[in-house]
């Protein structure tokens, strides 16, 4: 059963208990009203005259009105309270409804403002609701039987109605709760503010009543501004005084756990928060005309400890009222929003913290191929002229120093080469575009390729792979570049006479390829370092053999880019082992 059906079940209810009065009781009229919010009466049900129930039917009255009627009445039993009309305060033309009576001198007869009431009080003392009667039949003022009577009648309606109303908050906090709980399961994974804002706006204005809804999120890294969001567009147009005004507001509410009600007539309290005349009325204005809301429910959002934004309901025409239950829901959604949105506030900052890192990466790699190839012109001048000067006789002195200049220029050209190799790997702009590589072959290749610097060490290699392809996805470049570099390295750091064994064999998802070599091992301190760009280990033995210290971060770079992985299992003086693993199929982009 939804709200509206509810309030009808309720509501007839309460006629039901009036129609008794006036059928049973003795009296011509009777009307029961209950407590919308903290300050009106609403009528809700009428029995005994048509005119009364067209004038009185959906009226609202100040409770201080009533309160001010009932301070100076006479008490009649527990329950009745008569106001004779010579204590009336209020005007007779703001009582909404005046049986036509001829008023008697006879101080015995019913006068046609007399009053006569049943305040309807909850366990806790609360003005609930209120039965007035009207008319007697007999046109008497009520004999203490009938009051007796009535007063029975009268305890009967205060059970239904407070039976009624508690049926009713419990069906209005179920549906409340219902719609959190739906935004808490569809925002949870959520992972953007528009998305959270789209997804949440149906839920809470139709689970609230409301005609609309806006959040603002905090910039909580203080960078930018913050931001209004509603449910049609991503940002709307807000004063920036309002988001001033609203961030304090909700941080100091966030710290009571309370949200705060704007109306046309009333401005909320905030302790610590101080608004002028003037932005008030600014305020009310942008409500009446932005808005178009005669009512704004503001509830703050947040996470622990940390206030993250807030959120606006809003509300327009006569039931522009917030409910005590509706106001402690909005904060409860307010809790599950902030989880969400502080969620999503840290993708955010983690994208755009990933984007800088990419931007720097690939402006390093545009600096280190603008720097090679700059470096790599006037290399090769250098070593095309030293090459036409082999053939001329030079003194031995000269010849000496043109040999410490070449091998200066072929190791620098070595360096270029490496920095424009990296520049290409290490640029999250490639898009590597995978096609089936046979990796076995990749090895044979390499091999044959070095093979005059293996049998210049005296090098004995074992090259272990099964007999068919051992295909995976990947570029067959980058490829070939990681093995040259890894068997490069085991060539270079084995002494004469050495052994180098290279492995390849499927594994499940993943195909691995180890290379172990008996060379001179790595310590456990620079293998943490072993793949950062130029390092060089600080071993002396090491530091003797000519490097860049940019190859095994180029074959780091290459297997991940290949989304794979690489390990190092090493200790001085007991050689090395690198394995790699690479993925056997293509992954989804």
């Amino acid at each position: 059963m939804d709200q509206p059906e509810i309030e009808a079940v309720f509501v007839d209810a309460l006629q039901n208990v009036a129609e008794s009065v006036t059928e049973l009781v003795g009296f011509e009229v009777a009307a029961i009203s209950v407590v919308r919010d903290d300050s009106h009466l609403e009528m809700v049900a009428v029995a005994g005259s048509d005119s009364a129930r067209a004038e009185l039917l959906g009226r609202r009255t100040p409770i201080a009105e009533i309160e001010q009627e009932l301070r100076s009445a006479e008490h009649w039993g527990d329950l009745l309270r008569f106001v004779p009309h010579e204590r009336m305060t209020t005007p007779a033309d703001q009582l909404g409804w005046v049986p036509d009576l001829v008023p008697s001198d006879d101080p015995e007869m019913w006068h046609p403002l007399d009053l006569l009431l049943v305040p309807f009080h909850d366990d806790e003392g609360e003005l609930r609701g209120l039965l007035s009667v009207d008319v007697p039949t007999d046109r008497r003022r009520p004999a203490p039987g009938v009051r007796s009577h009535l007063q029975r009648y009268a305890a009967h309606a205060r059970r239904s109605l407070l039976t009624g109303l508690e049926r009713a908050e419990l069906a209005h906090r179920v549906r409340l709760a219902d719609a959190a709980r739906k935004i808490v399961r569809q925002v949870s994974s959520e992972l953007s503010i528009e998305r959270i804002v789209s997804i949440c706006q149906p839920a809470v204005t139709t689970g609230f009543d409301a005609a609309g809804m806006w959040i603002q999120t905090f910039d909580l890294d203080r960078g930018g501004g913050d931001a209004v969001h509603g449910a049609t567009e991503a940002e709307i147009v807000v004063a920036e005084e309002f988001k001033v005004m609203g961030r304090a507001a909700a941080e100091l509410l966030w710290q009571a756990q309370e949200v705060a009600l704007v109306t046309r007539d009333t401005f909320p309290e905030i302790d610590g928060l101080t608004v002028e005349e003037e932005q008030k009325a600014r305020l009310w204005e942008f409500m009446a005309t932005a808005l178009e809301a005669t009512s704004l429910l503001f509830v703050p959002i947040g996470a622990g400890q940390e206030c993250v934004g807030n959120m606006a309901l809003t509300r327009r025409g006569t039931k522009d009222e917030w409910s005590l239950a509706e106001r402690e829901a909005a904060l409860e959604i307010g809790h599950d929003l902030g989880h969400a949105l502080k969620n999503a506030q840290t993708f955010e900052r983690e994208r755009r913290l990933l984007e800088e890192v990419r931007e720097l990466a690939s402006y390093k790699s545009r600096l280190i191929a603008t720097i090679s190839h700059e470096l790599r012109t006037p290399l090769t001048a250098v070593l095309g002229h030293l090459e036409l000067m082999e053939s001329a006789r030079l003194p031995v002195l000269v010849a000496g120093s043109m040999q410490a200049v070449q091998r200066g220029a072929q190791r620098m050209r070595r360096m270029v080469e490496d920095l424009l190799v990296l520049s290409q790997v290490a640029d999250p702009s490639r898009v590597l575009d995978p096609y089936p590589v046979d990796l076995a072959q990749v090895v044979e290749d390499v091999l044959g390729l070095l093979d005059v610097t293996l049998t210049r060490q005296e090098l004995t290699v074992v090259f272990d792979a099964p007999d068919e392809p051992v295909r995976v996805p990947g570029d067959v470049v980058g490829l070939d570049r990681m093995c040259t570099n890894l068997i490069g390295n085991a060539a270079k750091y084995t002494p004469k006479g050495g052994t180098i064994t290279i492995t390849l064999v499927p594994s499940g998802e993943m195909v691995e390829l180890s290379i172990t070599d008996t060379g001179v091992g790595i310590s456990p301190e620079d293998q943490e370092r072993l793949f950062e760009e130029f390092f060089r280990s600080s071993d002396p033995e090491v530091l003797d053999i000519p490097g860049t210290g940019l190859g095994l971060a180029i074959v780091h770079r290459i297997v991940e880019q290949h989304h794979g992985t690489i390990d190092v299992v090493s200790a001085p003086g007991e050689g090395s082992t690198f394995t790699v693993s690479l993925p056997a199929k293509a992954r989804p982009v």
